[in-house]
């Protein structure tokens, strides 16, 4: 088994800045691909950035400049630095991975953290 927990979220002005963290934990052999996703009230799951197990990046178009994806091999965690947020950038971040574990290979969620952009 493999977790995904995220932290960092929080209320922020616009402009201002958050980092996101996610964590993996459990019998992992290897983790894939890395995500985070976001999820406003009203509106579908969009994918926000990845990063693959060798660091090549990607982006949605919303929020390439302003937000940045990292991940730390060793430590099994993933980051999402967000800079100049717009209250457009309100919603409910997930990470997401694809996790090679013990019991075969897993697509795996965290809980989701809160942002929430406003003055």
């Amino acid at each position: 088994q493999a977790q995904l927990v995220e932290s960092g979220g929080g209320l922020v002005q616009p402009g201002g800045s958050l980092r996101l963290s996610c964590a993996a934990s459990g019998s992992i052999f290897s983790i894939n691909g890395m995500n985070w996703y976001r999820q406003a009230p009203g509106k579908e799951r969009e994918l926000v950035a990845t990063v693959t197990s060798r660091g090549t990046t990607t982006y949605a178009d919303s929020v390439k400049g302003r937000f940045t994806i990292f991940r730390d091999n060793a430590k099994n965690t993933m980051y999402l630095y967000m800079n100049s947020l717009k209250p457009e950038d309100s919603a409910v971040y997930y990470c997401n991975a694809g996790i090679d574990t013990v019991g075969g290979h897993l697509a795996v969620w965290g809980q989701g953290t809160l942002v929430t952009v406003s003055s």
